[in-house]
């Protein structure tokens, strides 16, 4: 803890999100500070810009992260690297007591989401922040779960290729996976799938996601009611987040049944939802809203995480 009474973080990860989250942090944090940004590539311009803005920049990786002065009094370690690296890291850092929010796909902990289950997960020592897509769209399938039955859900998201870094692209994979495991998880989805699609458009598109539920027959009402809901609790950490349109429905009996791969010939409502995220262009553009709904639901996560620690310490 620092004298400002605040809890120490770290980030390992000097790309994209990385810094997005860094900026965040020295900007918004209301109970956490930057002890340290972490990186492998000195001439990244993730940690030029942290010793620009006061941070002490660590390019030898966690290595060098372990050996610096102060390393015992960072509470909270970000990783925002791969999936790969993050099985290595996290290991290390569980032995020496330091929380870790997972912002790669590895899913070593628990699936979070702050608007679904944050208060559940504030005791495990690695907490997962699922995917963009998976922040962005499980908490509509949440909220349509929360009325009726979800049978099957299937989530696109659709991200500018600019805002696509070489991390991102390594774990396209881990993406799909990791995204479809958290619809059911999470979202109460009895299967679950995920699309990502890299956009090349110029000029850049913002983010969009699309969700489609299939359900049991539910109050079309209530449903579109307890999204509209889940979207303003999104919308407390992710100001950029919105409904692009009027949640759509249509009903399919027996007379037109859908055929769900792995689930056969299903009867049920059809829920449609259409969403963005727009960016608080703090280290890209406002289109890269992939990036900023993961460092600000990380963000999120890392306060209430403090908030924890810091109420222990004056108990």
């Amino acid at each position: 803890m620092t004298q400002n009474g605040k809890v120490k973080v770290a980030i390992i990860g000097s790309g994209n999100i990385g810094t997005d989250l860094m900026i965040k942090v020295l900007r918004h944090g209301e109970r956490v500070e930057m002890s340290a940004m972490v990186g492998i590539d000195p001439a990244s311009d993730g940690l030029a810009r942290a010793e620009r803005m006061g941070v002490t920049a660590v390019s030898n990786g966690i290595e060098g992260l372990l050996a610096l002065p102060g390393f015992e009094d960072i509470r909270i370690v970000f990783d925002a690297t791969s999936a790969g690296a993050h099985a290595h890291h996290n290991a290390v850092l569980q032995q020496h007591g330091v929380q870790v929010i997972d912002l790669t796909p590895a899913a070593i902990g628990p699936y979070v989401i702050p608007a679904i289950n944050l208060d559940e997960k504030l005791d495990a020592p690695n907490i997962n922040m699922v995917t963009c897509g998976g922040q962005a769209t499980i908490p509509i399938v949440k909220a349509v779960s929360r009325v009726a039955k979800v049978h099957y859900a299937e989530i696109v998201a659709s991200i500018s290729s600019r805002s696509a870094g070489p991390g991102t692209r390594a774990n396209i994979d881990e993406f799909t996976e990791t995204t479809s495991k958290a619809i059911q998880v999470l979202g109460g989805a009895t299967r679950g799938k995920a699309i990502i699609v890299l956009n090349p458009a110029e000029p850049p598109l913002i983010m969009r996601d699309t969700v489609f539920t299939l359900s049991e027959p539910g109050d079309q009402a209530a449903i579109e009611a307890s999204i509209k809901e889940m979207v303003a609790s999104v919308q407390r950490y992710v100001p950029g987040y919105r409904l692009k349109q009027e949640v759509q429905f249509d009903l399919f009996d027996e007379s037109r049944p859908l055929n769900v791969p792995g689930l056969g010939k299903v009867t049920g409502l059809k829920t449609s939802v259409f969403l963005e995220v727009e960016g608080a262009a703090h280290y890209l553009p406002a289109y890269a809203g992939n990036l900023d709904i993961m460092t600000s639901a990380a963000l999120a996560c890392a306060e209430r995480l403090a908030a924890t620690r810091l109420s222990d310490v004056v108990a």
